[in-house]
């Protein structure tokens, strides 16, 4: 590397053996240390070592610790300075960026939550769910919140996730968004209130839990700082950002900063013209030597050395583009240059060659007019002004003025052309005379400003006008002349040249930059806007000389060399010349840096004119960094670093950073670190695909750690190494090396591997479906990494194969991980549970361990019982979260499935084995895994659903089987001891069977058997043996019912018992539970129904009969005393004599009275009890019809059989009583009249109202009772 201070005697070329050092240097794979034949150190192998530390680590003898000490001490100062040197390249791309833009594209990312934050949030939650919260929600909204906070909030693969710094705010709101909605969409609809509002509602109160009380306008206070990195950043966030990055301190950057000139853009530019010539050297100097690197094939050589020449040509052009300084208007004019000048033909030089038209300026003067001094000779009251004007521009004037005070402070702004303009002011008053045409000129004064004229007002003597006899005549005023962005510098220089100013002379010269490459020395006379003549700097190299003897004038002398010319300069001043020496340098572009002899410096530093402020102060910032010990890593030329190696620390160190930050960035860099990068690579050379790798790699290192990477960003650095190797050019560069290739499949074949075990983890490495999208891409992914070059795609069958083993083991890992998370709440489950749980540890361990040994059957199944749960759990997780993303591939996640099933299985088989026989409690385990199975369209009827079928068939089939013999049982001995009291809708007995036959069904029906044919065979026979089962309850009803009327009085004092009702209800109850129990949808079945109904309705008719007949036996009874008093009986004529005796003495009763009442209170009381015990009111008024037409046509045939008999007396009155109430209770009770009023009714009533009448004239009459209504009557009953 040439030294900043040598000579421009040692030439710009390379030593030899740094030559073939830097051309043959090998690239340093993985890590960011430099290669050994081209590192970070300066020419002649010298590294850059700790000042005044020697090289050897230790003394000889010394310890193994001191040596240990020593070394790392070496190391770590090593490592500093290397990182200083690399912040001052990366200092300069951020002070003058002529290739990259910050990008305002990049998808904005969201705050990461840290543990902190997680354990915050569940906090929070958990304090909803506890009521401590002021947040109003209904029943709906808090089981959500239960449910989010049991499945998402507490599990451990959310934590992993917070661990890997993948997981947002963004994500869990979006989880329980997406957990929410399903919930909603199943709400019922409510007038006036949508689903959407609902969901907005409940996103509302979501994010009041979640935020706490925290007042989000200071969370925004508190996150502006960290969320600056997200946005577009300034220069000086960017230098405190890479500060962070590289671990420089604050003073350190504050010299390297002054000393650089970073704020100075000539300096830059400058810097980096020199640094384009000097890759341009490099090239020419690895060309020639023949020391490349290691290409895939012989060809690229060649290539290589037209790519190297190109992307500086690039750059150039780049440069090109470039304004002057930032943030002007001027645009530098385009001027061709394909190449260095050293390397330029004839022909190139004369197309560059410059025109006088092509040096344009363009100059803004302001002149303000403050006053005049020393205006005697006119009258105070007169009125003066000034005129103001450039020689060849238009003419200002000021505000008129007394002369007592002419003072103004107008200002006139003019432009110009000409760098050395002519500023005329005159001074005028007022003509008082009629005649004249013209004011008065007093006096006038001629400036000559330059742009280094000074800016503040000074008094200038004026030429006092013929006339005017003021002679000491003074204005004061101020010239501001602006310097234009293309001229450099200025000022007055003597000058001779072989070419141009040939003549020792002093002009007016002025350095303009004609564009970025293009840089002109122009003298011009007074008055002229183009140059006298110009000196196109192309070439040349500038430097301090000493006086050359024969030049009189000028006192510090410096010149332009180039080859075939010389040009001598010199000034009057030290620091002008020192000015004049720094602006032409940064023109020329030279590498040789121009140092001042310190002799001059102390000479003028005793006398001179007047000090400039830039020379000083810019030595002064270089002599403070070459005290602290800055001046090599300024003075260093990039072109000898290999910046491959370089690059790889700072962005190895970058995206650590980035990764620390507060920001869920999944591997992407800011748009502050993406524009700091692309600069580096495009200024210093870094390759791209080299570049790509390192980035890759880096993401592969901490995606194999743990961290969360986004997969697209993978994607899209592999297309692009991937493109570059297989020669499809993606930034021009054809050539490939074979340290890249190699990288590159040694990459391919990590990034496989990392891509498998994500698929084979995907429930843990994208838990929830989070980042969303991440999945779908990874398998985008690794279809890619499996194709063998860009153009030809892999055969799906292989992808498919590929990612279908990746799922089999994805279902083995997964129940593993199920499994032992199921032992491990079983454990807990049990600690809590177990009575000694109040132990010490120790016991509480040997209890635990002794508990598992001795596990029961019963405890085995609700295990299984709970990992199926958890099987069901996982199985939908992965079809909300994972299943879009397999969706090209959803035959593989059914596949997944099923292993995963059938891994359960195992368990389950083993649990139910061990389960006693007969014993049903494994039936719940059914239902939970068919309830699932049966709606899943692809894993209903799959293996797994098949074996669970062919595992509980016989089960269920012998479930049936026991259940039948238990029910026929439990008939034949209920009903045995049926006592008949009332029990719901019927008695004990069937109460008990139509339940178990209702449980039996809704058991069986409760299972959703999923095999058609054996389903409608179960139900089938159910209902069958329903139909058994109620037919022989009917039977048995029938004939107890038959059995308690045998056993019952025949006479009036006859009750129905309640257990005749609790019999008709059981016929009732049974017909209801047939239409319930019997029925199908088969034809057959219908019609076995229907003879079920049949047999019922035939059983209730005879009951119906049977009661009825009960009922006419005891009216039978009643007419059988009745027929005693029949005319023409010795008992109906003793009886007569003897209640008319008796009558002469006591007040005797009505005879027959009692039976006729006792008969009627007979009638009311089993009216009553049938109607308020019997639930069938059909069957109560089928009864009542009967009774009464029984009992009617037993009273006419009663009486027709005694047509030619007169009537008792006694015989009529009871017959009359009974048939009156008879007729009116029955009405009463709600039978037809149709039924009341029949033909055997109107004849009994003719029959009794005519014995009536017959009876009214005998001797005693009827006492009253009469078959006519009367009001007293009904009263006496």
């Amino acid at each position: 590397m040439l030294d900043p201070s040598s000579s421009e005697e040692e030439g710009d070329e390379l030593p030899p053996e740094l030559a073939r050092k830097a051309a043959a240097a090998p690239r340093n794979r993985g890590g960011a240390r430099p290669a050994p034949g081209r590192t970070c150190e300066p020419p002649g192998g010298a590294r850059l070592q700790p000042r005044g530390r020697p090289a050897s680590p230790s003394p000889p003898g010394g310890s193994d610790k001191e040596k240990e000490d020593l070394e790392k001490m070496r190391r770590e100062e090593e490592e500093r300075r290397k990182r200083l040197q690399l912040y001052v390249f990366v200092m300069r791309c951020i002070a003058y960026p002529f290739n990259a833009k910050q990008p305002t594209d990049m998808a904005r990312r969201q705050q990461k939550i840290s543990k902190q934050q997680l354990q915050t949030v569940k906090e929070r939650f958990l304090s909803f769910l506890n009521g401590e919260t002021q947040i109003v929600a209904d029943e709906a909204f808090i089981n959500a919140v239960q449910s989010y906070y049991e499945v998402f909030l507490k599990s451990d693969r959310v934590c992993r996730m917070v661990q890997s710094g993948g997981c947002s705010a963004s994500d869990s709101r979006e989880v329980f968004k997406k957990h929410i909605e399903k919930r909603v969409r199943s709400l019922p609809e409510i007038d006036g209130l949508s689903k959407e509002t609902v969901l907005s509602s409940w996103m509302a109160k979501f994010d009041t839990i979640y935020r706490g009380e925290e007042d989000p306008r200071k969370q925004q206070q508190t996150l502006t700082t960290s969320a600056a990195s997200e946005l577009i950043l300034s220069k000086d966030q960017l230098y405190e950002m890479f500060q962070q990055i590289l671990g420089i301190k604050k003073f350190e950057h504050q010299l390297l900063y002054n000393a650089c000139q970073l704020d100075n853009p000539d300096e830059q530019a400058a810097q980096i013209r020199r640094e384009l010539d000097g890759r341009l050297q490099m090239a020419d100097q690895i060309a020639r030597g023949g020391r490349f690197p290691r290409f895939s094939s012989r060809e690229m050589e060649s290539v290589y050395i037209e790519e190297l020449r190109s992307s500086v040509n690039l750059l150039m052009a780049n440069l090109e583009s470039m304004p002057v300084s930032k943030g002007g208007d001027f645009k530098l004019q385009k001027l061709k240059r394909g190449h260095n000048t050293s390397i330029m033909d004839m022909g190139q030089e004369d197309e560059n060659t410059l025109s006088k038209s092509d040096v344009v300026l363009s100059f803004t003067l302001e002149v303000v007019i403050m006053e005049v001094h020393g205006l005697r000779s006119l009258a105070p009251n007169r009125i003066v002004y000034c005129t103001m004007e450039v020689e060849g521009g238009h003419k200002l004037q000021t505000d008129q003025a007394e002369a007592s005070k002419p003072t103004w402070g107008t200002q006139g702004d003019f432009t110009t052309t000409q760098p050395l303009p002519a500023v005329k002011v005159k001074l005028f008053t007022e003509s008082t005379g009629v005649l004249a045409l013209e004011d008065k000129e007093l006096g006038r004064v001629v400036l000559h400003p330059t742009p280094n004229s000074p800016k503040q007002s000074e008094l200038h003597k004026m030429s006092v006008s013929k006339g005017c006899t003021d002679g000491d005549l003074r204005i004061r005023l101020a010239v501001r002349m602006d310097k234009p962005q293309n001229m450099k510098h200025c000022g007055y220089l003597w000058a001779i040249g072989k070419n141009v100013w040939k003549r020792w002379k002093k002009r007016f010269f002025v350095l303009v930059q004609v564009s970025q490459y293009t840089f002109a020395m122009c003298s011009y006379r007074e008055k002229k806007a183009e140059p006298v003549e110009l000196l196109q700097l192309d070439g040349y190299t500038v430097d301090y000389t000493d006086p050359q003897p024969g030049l009189d004038g000028g006192r510090t002398f410096f010149n332009a060399v180039k080859e075939g010319d010389t040009v001598i300069f010199a000034s009057d001043d030290e620091q002008d010349r020192i000015l004049w020496v720094q602006a032409m340098y940064r023109a020329t572009g030279q590498s040789h840096k121009p140092v001042p002899p310190t002799q001059v410096q102390k000479l003028n530093s005793r006398g001179g004119t007047l000090p400039q402020l830039d020379a000083p102060i810019s030595q002064f910032y270089a002599d403070r960094a070459q005290k602290h010990g800055m001046d090599e890593f300024i003075s260093a030329n990039p072109c000898y670093f290999e910046h491959a190696s370089l690059f790889e620390l700072v962005q190895r160190l970058t995206l650590d950073h980035r990764l620390n930050d507060s920001y869920s960035c999944l591997g992407w860099f800011s748009p502050g670190q993406v524009f700091v990068l692309d600069e580096y690579c495009a200024r210093y050379g870094v390759r791209g695909c080299h570049r790509h790798l390192c980035y890759l790699s880096d993401l592969l290192e901490r995606a194999e750690n743990g961290a969360m990477i986004d997969p697209t960003l993978l994607h899209y650095s592999f297309a692009f190494c991937a493109s570059h190797v297989h020669g499809n050019r993606p930034d021009g560069i054809g050539t490939v090396t074979v340290e890249e290739k190699e990288r590159f499949e040694e990459i391919k074949e990590r990034l496989r591997v990392l891509l498998e075990n994500q698929i084979t983890h995907f429930r843990y490495c994208f838990p929830f479906g989070r980042p969303e999208g991440a999945l779908k891409a990874t398998l985008s992914l690794l279809e890619r990494v499996l194709m063998r070059d860009i153009v030809t795609p892999v055969p799906q069958e292989d992808v498919k194969s590929v990612i279908g083993r990746c799922l089999e083991q994805a279902a083995l890992v997964n129940y593993q991980r199920l499994s032992e998370y199921a032992k491990l709440e079983g454990q807990k489950r049990e600690m809590y549970e177990h009575p000694v749980f109040c132990l010490a540890s120790q016991v509480m361990d040997l209890t635990i361990q002794n508990v598992g040994r001795l596990v029961t059957p019963a405890k085995k199944l609700e295990d299984t019982i709970r990992l199926g749960e958890l099987v069901i759990e996982v199985l939908q997780q992965n079809e909300e979260h994972h299943a879009e993303a397999f969706a090209w591939w959803s035959d593989l996640m059914v596949e997944h499935a099923e292993i995963f099933l059938c891994l359960y299985s195992a368990d389950m088989d083993a649990a139910l084995e061990v389960q006693p026989p007969d014993s049903w409690d494994s039936f719940p385990l059914f239902q939970l895994l068919n309830d699932y199975l049966r709606v899943d369209y692809n894993l209903c009827n799959g293996r797994f659903h098949k074996h669970l079928q062919d595992l509980y068939a016989p089960l269920v089939v012998r479930y049936v089987d026991l259940m039948e013999s238990s029910i026929a049982q439990s008939i034949h001995r209920g009903f045995e001891r049926e006592s008949w009291e009332p029990v719901n809708n019927g008695s004990g007995t069937s109460e008990d069977l139509f339940w178990k036959l209702d449980a039996l069904q809704t058991f069986i029906r409760d299972l959703h058997w999923p095999e058609e044919e054996f389903g409608k065979h179960l139900e089938m026979r159910l209902k069958l043996m329903s139909s058994d089962m109620i037919e022989s309850c009917v039977k048995r009803t029938r004939a107890a019912f038959e059995a308690k009327l045998q056993r019952s009085s025949r006479a009036t004092d006859f009750r129905v018992p309640q257990s005749i009702c609790t019999m008709f209800n059981v016929m009732v109850d049974a017909r209801a539970q047939s239409a319930k129990l019997c029925t199908m949808d088969l034809e057959q079945e219908r019609q076995y129904h229907s003879q079920i109904n049949n047999l019922i309705e035939e059983t209730v008719k005879e009951m119906i009969t049977l009661l009825v007949a009960k009922f006419v036996v005891i009216l039978e009874s009643v007419l059988a005393k009745l027929s005693r008093y029949d005319e023409g009986t010795l008992f109906s004529s003793f009886l007569s004599f003897t209640v008319k005796a008796a009558s002469k003495y006591v007040d005797v009763p009505k005879p027959g009275m009692d039976v006729a009442d006792g008969y009627v209170t007979f009638i009311r009381n089993s009216q009553d009890m049938l109607r308020e015990k019997v639930s069938e009111e059909v069957y109560v008024e089928r009864l009542f019809d009967q009774w009464y037409t029984s009992s009617m046509n037993l009273v006419g045939t009663w009486l027709t059989d005694r047509m030619d008999l007169q009537l008792h007396v006694y015989q009529l009155k009871i017959l009359i009583r009974i048939v009156k109430k008879k007729y009116r209770d029955f009405r009463l009770q709600g039978v037809l009249d149709s039924t009341l009023n029949s033909k055997m009714y109107d004849t009994v009533k003719s029959r009794l109202t005519l014995e009536e009448a017959t009876a009214s004239v005998r001797e005693g009459g009827m006492q009253g009772i009469s078959m006519r209504d009367s009001e007293e009557e009904d009263d006496d009953n």
